[in-house]
């Protein structure tokens, strides 16, 4: 079974609906909200080259997704101070 993570925002709502389909498909993921956990948001730029667009969904380390459906939020350099 793949190992999966979600990297977004409590805010964003593309995060909430990416959350909604992996919950619907039954899959087993670990999330991490960005903005409140500066290790994860760590993860997430090294994983993304630096790029701030959430949600960012992780399988086995690798990066396969950034966005859903083409839209996103932005992460602001603010979220590393917390």
């Amino acid at each position: 079974m793949a190992n999966l993570e979600l990297y977004g925002t409590a805010g964003c709502p593309y995060t909430s609906e990416m959350r909604e389909s992996l919950e619907w498909r039954g899959s087993n993921f670990v999330e991490y909200d960005v903005e409140t956990d500066r290790e994860a948001l760590g993860r997430m730029l090294a994983l993304c080259n630096g790029q701030r667009t959430v949600p960012v969904l992780v399988e086995n380390g690798e990066v396969i997704s950034i966005g859903w459906q083409g839209r996103g939020c932005v992460v602001g350099p603010s979220a590393q101070n917390k």
